[in-house]
């Protein structure tokens, strides 16, 4: 099971709980979820190697400055 199934699977109790005699709503919140999680995902994505690469810089600096060494 993906994880767009149970967003499919909301979408068509949210239709039928709602009478809801057209899809076109559904879909856009499918799209909506969509768009939130790879938003999610890439603001964790950007966090995590922002830290890793600034320590990395960081260690790259203080070897460079030390001429020198290992981190």
């Amino acid at each position: 099971m993906s994880f767009i199934e149970p967003i499919r699977i909301f979408a068509a109790v949210l239709t039928a709980r709602l009478r809801i005699g057209s899809e076109r709503g559904a879909t856009a919140v499918e799209y909506a979820v969509m768009v939130a999680l790879i938003a999610a995902v890439i603001i964790l994505a950007v966090i995590f190697l922002g830290r890793t690469a600034s320590s990395t810089f960081s260690c790259t600096a203080q070897t460079v400055s030390t001429q020198g060494g290992t981190c």
